[in-house]
C-alpha cells in the first residue's frame, strides 16, 4: 500500500476553497495516521522543513526577487502553537481555520495559492491540499518549474509524518 496517496480533488470536508473562486490547479495528498494531536501540532511537525527544502526556497527566493515577486521567509514555528488567522506557519499566512483544518496561503500579482492541512479522524487521514489561481501568463510560467518541486516537497513532508509513530 502507498504511504502517500495523491488526488486531483479537494477532500469533501475541506474549507480550503471557501471564497477562493476559480481554481486553475489542485492537488491533495493523504496519509493514514491515527493521532490525538491538534491540527496546529500537525502543522508544526509538517512544516519543520528539511535543509534541502530550505536550500531550494533560498534559490527560489533569489530568482523571483528579480521579478518583484514576494519572497517568503521561513519564520520559526513554535512547538504545539495555536495559529490564529493572520499568523505565520513558517512560510505562509493563515487565512482560515476550523477545529480540524488550517488554510494558509499568499496572494501575489501573478497567482494566489492556498495550502491546507486537514485531519479527518474518521477514517484517520491527514490531508495536505494545494489550490492555485493564475492571474496571468506569468503565473503559469512561474508554476511550470515550481510544480515538480512542489510535488516532491509535499510527498517528502508527508512521508516524514508516516514515519513517525501513531499518537493514539
Amino acid at each position: 500500500m502507498k504511504t502517500v496517496v495523491r488526488s486531483d480533488k479537494i477532500p469533501d470536508k475541506s474549507i480550503i476553497a471557501n471564497e477562493f473562486g476559480k481554481i486553475d490547479y489542485c492537488d491533495s495528498y493523504r496519509i493514514v495516521k491515527q493521532t490525538n494531536e491538534t491540527v496546529d501540532e500537525i502543522i508544526t511537525q509538517i512544516f519543520k522543513m528539511p535543509q534541502w527544502v530550505i536550500g531550494l526556497m533560498k534559490i527560489r527566493n533569489s530568482i523571483v526577487k528579480i521579478f518583484g515577486l514576494k519572497t517568503g521567509r521561513n519564520e520559526n514555528l513554535n512547538e504545539a502553537a495555536y495559529y490564529p488567522v493572520g499568523s505565520k506557519t513558517g512560510y505562509f499566512t493563515v487565512t482560515e481555520r476550523s477545529a480540524n483544518e488550517i488554510v494558509m496561503g499568499e496572494d501575489d500579482r501573478h497567482l494566489y495559492f492556498r495550502v491546507s492541512v486537514m485531519i479527518d479522524r474518521e477514517p484517520s487521514f491527514i490531508y495536505l491540499t494545494t489550490i492555485v489561481r493564475f492571474h496571468n501568463a506569468w503565473g503559469r510560467i512561474y508554476f511550470l518549474p515550481v510544480k515538480p518541486f512542489h510535488k516532491l516537497i509535499i510527498r517528502s513532508l508527508l512521508k516524514r509524518q508516516v514515519a513517525e509513530k501513531d499518537t493514539l
